[in-house]
C-alpha cells in the first residue's frame, strides 16, 4: 500500500439539505479491514437513497461510512487480512453500505463482483444497487416466474430500466408506468410490453384492459401513497406487491378486503441495512443467473449521464428533476 496516497477527495455532508449540501472534502484513505478490499473508484452510482440521506432521512447503518454512495466500480488496489477472492488489479463492481462518493472505497469481498465481460467501469458502476434491489425484490420476494406479468411503477428510473430488462430476459410480460410519452417510448425500446403515461392515462383502467381484467402477478412499487389501493385493484389472484420506497408517503387509510379476497401478499424490503452475509447471498445469485446475460449483451445498464465526483450536487439536481432515463454516474 506504500504507493497509495494518504488522502483522497470525497463528498462530505456536513449537514442535511438540498443538493448544495454535498461538498467536496479531503479525507484520509480508508483501510481495508479483515475480509475487505480497497477499490480505487472509477464510477459511483447516484440513487434515490442518497437523496434521502442528504435530506437527513436515511442515516448510514452502524459502522458504515457517513460518505454517501451505495454502489461503485473500480480496480482493487489493496486486500485486507483473509481477503483472497480478488487480486490487486482486478476490476470489480460492488454494493457498499456507504462511502461510494469517493476516490477510494472499502467493501467486504463477498459484496463485490467481477466487472462483467464486455462492460466498461462506467456501466458497471450503475449495476450493483439496482440489480441487487431488483433481484431480491422481484425474483426472490416477488417470486416472478416465466409467463407471469410484472408491473413496474417508475419505468425509466435506474430500478425501472433494470426491472424491465431482467423480467423480459426471464420470460415475463412487463407493464410500466412513466411520466411522459418520451419515457414510455424509452421503456418500450427496452422491452416493455405496455407503457402507461400516468400523467395522461388511468393506469388502473389501462392495466385491466391490457390484461383482460386478469390483473398482474407482481407489482414493484416505489411510490406508495394512493398507489397502494390502486395496486390492490389491479393485482391478480395470488398477486405479490413488493414495496421498495414511498415517494408519495407511507401512510394511507386502506381497504384491505382485496388482500383477503384475492389472497394477495404485500411485502417490501430495504437493502442498505442488510448484513454482509445477506448481500453476499444476493451477489452469488446475480453472478450465477444474471452475469451471463450481461456478458452476452442480452441486458446492459442504461447510463443517462455522468458527472465529475466534485459535481455531485448537479447529479442530485438531475436525479430529483426526474429528467433521466436510466442511471446517473459520478466519476472521481
Amino acid at each position: 500500500m506504500s504507493n497509495l496516497p494518504e488522502s483522497m477527495t470525497c463528498i462530505g455532508l456536513p449537514h442535511p439539505g438540498g443538493p448544495e449540501a454535498l461538498v467536496p472534502e479531503q479525507r484520509a484513505l480508508p483501510k481495508a479491514g479483515p475480509g475487505e478490499i480497497l477499490v480505487k473508484v472509477a464510477a459511483a452510482g447516484v440513487n434515490r437513497p442518497d437523496v434521502l440521506q442528504r435530506k437527513g432521512g436515511y442515516p448510514p447503518p452502524p459502522g458504515a461510512s457517513d460518505i454517501p454512495g451505495l454502489e461503485i466500480a473500480g480496480v482493487v488496489v489493496a486486500c485486507g487480512e483473509h481477503a483472497t477472492r480478488f487480486r490487486i488489479g482486478d476490476a470489480v463492481c460492488a454494493l457498499v453500505p456507504g462511502g461510494g462518493y469517493a476516490a477510494y472505497c472499502t467493501v467486504h469481498e463477498t459484496n463485490a463482483l467481477p466487472v462483467p465481460q464486455g462492460l466498461s467501469l462506467i456501466e458497471s458502476g450503475g449495476i450493483p444497487e439496482t440489480f441487487f434491489t431488483v433481484w431480491t425484490n422481484v425474483f426472490e420476494r416477488g417470486a416472478l416466474k416465466k409467463g407471469e406479468t410484472l408491473l413496474v411503477h417508475g419505468g425509466t428510473s435506474g430500478i425501472g430500466t433494470t426491472a424491465i430488462m431482467l423480467a423480459k430476459a426471464f420470460g415475463a410480460t412487463v407493464i410500466v408506468t412513466a411520466g411522459s410519452d418520451e419515457k414510455c417510448a424509452a421503456c418500450r425500446a427496452l422491452g416493455a410490453d405496455h407503457a402507461i403515461n400516468y400523467r395522461t392515462q388511468d393506469f388502473v383502467a389501462e392495466v385491466k384492459a391490457f390484461t383482460h381484467d386478469r390483473g398482474v402477478d407482481v407489482i414493484l412499487d416505489m411510490v406508495g401513497g394512493d398507489y397502494i389501493q390502486k395496486n390492490y385493484a389491479i393485482a391478480a389472484r395470488d398477486g405479490r406487491i413488493v414495496q421498495i420506497a414511498f415517494q408519495a408517503g407511507s401512510k394511507r387509510e386502506l381497504d384491505l378486503l382485496p388482500v383477503m379476497l384475492k389472497r394477495l401478499v404485500h411485502t417490501g424490503s430495504t437493502l442498505r441495512p442488510r448484513s454482509v452475509e445477506e448481500k453476499a447471498s444476493i451477489a452469488r445469485a446475480l453472478h450465477e443467473q444474471v452475469w451471463p446475460l450481461l456478458a452476452a449483451g442480452t441486458i446492459r445498464p442504461q447510463i443517462h449521464a455522468t458527472f465529475p465526483l466534485v459535481e455531485a450536487s448537479k447529479a442530485h439536481e438531475m436525479l430529483e428533476s426526474s429528467a433521466h432515463i436510466g442511471k446517473i454516474i459520478l466519476t472521481p
